[in-house]
């Protein structure tokens, strides 16, 4: 594991003759510009790296992430990337990745004040207000945090589908589909909770744009 600045740079120039020794255009390649089918918005959990645990190369996936995987209406940072993303390049699936043993949702769960965190991680307790009789019918801790985790996903695809950037696309093409998936840290696999497109989702009236 790497512990100083110096190991970094040292790790580029070692990926940078390990990937040119594979493939001598591969920059030449890159540098052409981009053209990703996916959007990821995924947890900034450094054990959750998008390209890594999808088995795909720099300039597959257009990647925004933040603590817990929110989509917040407030959000100008997310909302500019699924702006970019969407009407720029075009994307044709938007997935958002949460993934079990998440930090930000143990915290959310708990009620000890984190300082400035705290008003992020409001938006994940409000998640479980929505869902209070089923969490809290759940006995166990440990399986309590896993759900709440999948329901944060779900709520967070739901989230992007009260966007104006997604309700307009689908007014163009039906595109993209959204899709919520959780990461298992524990054995490396990813679970599709959830696809959904414009005409299998009903959005509530009060969020439906003309």
């Amino acid at each position: 594991m790497p512990k100083t600045i110096i190991q970094l740079l040292e790790g580029n120039r070692k990926w940078v003759e390990e990937t040119l020794a594979k493939d001598p255009h591969f920059f030449d390649e890159l540098d052409k510009g981009q053209n990703p089918q996916f959007l990821w918005i995924g947890c900034s959990d450094s054990r959750v790296p998008a390209n890594q645990i999808t088995g795909t190369k720099p300039g597959d996936v257009f990647v925004h992430r933040n603590i817990a995987n929110m989509v917040i209406h407030t959000d100008m940072s997310m909302l500019s990337v699924l702006n970019f993303a969407v009407d720029v390049l075009k994307v044709k699936h938007v997935i958002v990745c949460g993934h079990y043993d998440c930090g930000g949702v143990k915290a959310a769960m708990g009620n000890e004040s984190l300082g400035f965190i705290d008003n992020w991680l409001r938006h994940i307790k409000d998640v479980y207000r929505m869902h209070k009789d089923e969490l809290s019918a759940i006995e166990h801790d440990h399986e309590r945090q896993r759900r709440l985790v999948e329901l944060n996903v779900i709520e967070q695809v739901n989230n992007l589908s009260k966007t104006s950037v997604i309700q307009d696309a689908w007014k163009k093409n039906n595109l993209p589909l959204l899709h919520g998936w959780v990461y298992n840290v524990g054995d490396g696999i990813i679970h599709n909770l959830y696809t959904t497109s414009a005409d299998k989702i009903e959005i509530p009236e009060i969020y439906k744009f003309r």
